[in-house]
């Protein structure tokens, strides 16, 4: 008998937990056991993920620009492709924010329901609130003088303080790029190996996904039954979609500007890595396909696929950024919270930059956003909200990772005269 695939596990986990919550609140004492003996799972699997942000992103960003040592043989190609993927990445946060801006999905939640979760998070809130408060009184720069940490252990010690893990970790690859290779080999092979088992830590944590799935639905069923709140979530979703949907238009749209490629002809080039990304949510286990498509059927020279696909899977996950960008601000206004201009920008810098330690792997990006709400000020425990119907979500973000990998690849080629 066939296994079952992880996303359909998950799925089954999510109908049950809302069959499940819905049981038990019609049955007396059902909601208190829910609370004392189902929600408590969730919460451990909340924890999974908060627990790994900090060794993720110091393993995948270390060994993601240390990788990018042959930049000092191919350093017009390198810096052409880092450029162009910033680009594309800060293009797809900002489609994220302006749709949900405009969409305001968490909106659509009443204030007796936005008040419930409030209580249920109250402590959390209160944090979130008074951190606000004390960075509001300080200085126009002061987001950049704590961007630098003073105690790298220190800053790894909590979650809030995740630009500076990033900030660390882009400074110590850094250094491992500008010494010879002869003098960073052991520590290059220590980031290696430790990324390597990170992302199989990951694995794991994503193998009780559909019982941490179960137990939060069944608590969110319980804690806030009204339906508002599944229509909301349909609103995140649609909202989601139609903004990795104009990421793919702005694929194309580059794609017929700078390479003078028919728009039909990139999407069946691209299609089989597309379909392989959407079954399996991961840019890695697809980048054997995808350089298969870039270089047989899109015509890119295979010295520049070899290097601008696999920089591009580890820095250059779009379809995340505009999941971040929109996962925040909806988790902030179905708390109730108005993100003023300089939030919304500082999510912007947060999420190009988190997006650069996003490892290639499916549901990291729900890891990332972590950093991303952490630093915005927003509760951390709305991941509860949004985290049960991720990950079919995160088959749609894996194909527009996939498919600006590709149109980055041939601008790359095109620009350097090695596209066919």
């Amino acid at each position: 008998m066939k296994k079952l695939a992880l996303h359909w596990k998950i799925l089954i986990g999510m109908a049950l937990g809302v069959v499940f919550g819905v049981f038990l609140s019609f049955i007396p004492q059902g909601s208190e056991f829910i609370k004392d003996y189902i929600k408590p799972f969730g919460t451990i699997f909340i924890n999974l993920l908060k627990l790994i942000a900090v060794p993720l992103i110091l393993a995948s960003l270390i060994k993601g620009v240390s990788d990018l040592k042959d930049i000092s043989k191919l350093s017009q190609m390198g810096g052409r492709t880092i450029i162009t993927y910033l680009i594309t990445t800060l293009t797809a946060v900002t489609i994220g924010l302006v749709l949900v801006n405009i969409i305001q999905p968490g909106k659509s939640i009443t204030e007796q329901t936005r008040n419930e979760l409030v209580e249920a998070y109250s402590t959390d809130t209160q944090e979130k609130q008074a951190a606000a408060a004390k960075q509001k009184e300080a200085g126009p720069l002061n987001a950049l003088v704590e961007m630098v940490p003073p105690n790298i252990f220190s800053a790894a010690s909590n979650n809030r303080n995740m630009l500076q893990v990033i900030f660390f970790a882009l400074f110590f690859g850094i250094g491992m790029i500008l010494l010879p290779p002869k003098n960073t080999k052991p520590v290059k092979k220590f980031f290696d190996s430790f990324n390597a088992i990170i992302l199989k830590l990951i694995d794991l944590i994503m193998l009780a996904a559909p019982y941490g799935v179960f137990a939060l639905l069944a608590a969110l069923v319980v804690e806030a039954p009204s339906l508002e709140l599944f229509q909301a979530l349909a609103l995140y979703a649609v909202t989601l979609l139609l903004g990795l949907a104009a990421m793919i238009v702005v694929y194309m749209i580059i794609v017929r500007v700078f390479t003078n490629k028919k728009i039909d002809f990139f999407m069946k080039g691209i299609a089989p890595a597309q379909l392989l990304a959407f079954s399996t949510s991961s840019s890695a286990a697809t980048l054997p396909v995808t350089l298969e498509c870039v270089e047989k059927n899109l015509g890119v020279d295979e010295e520049v696929a070899s290097f601008v696909l696999p920089i591009g899977a580890t820095i250059n996950m779009d379809g995340t950024s505009v999941y971040q960008g929109v996962a925040a601000v909806f988790i902030a206004q179905a708390f109730g919270l108005d993100l003023s201009l300089s939030a919304q920008l500082g999510i912007v810098f947060t999420a190009t930059l988190a997006s650069i330690g996003t490892a290639a792997v499916p549901s990291a990006g729900i890891v990332m956003l972590v950093i991303v709400l952490a630093q915005a000020g927003i509760p951390e425990a709305g991941l509860a909200l949004i985290f049960a119907i991720d990950r079919p979500l995160d088959m749609c973000r894996t194909i527009v990772n996939v498919t600006g990998d590709a149109a980055v690849s041939m601008i790359v080629g095109k620009s350097i005269g090695k596209l066919k």
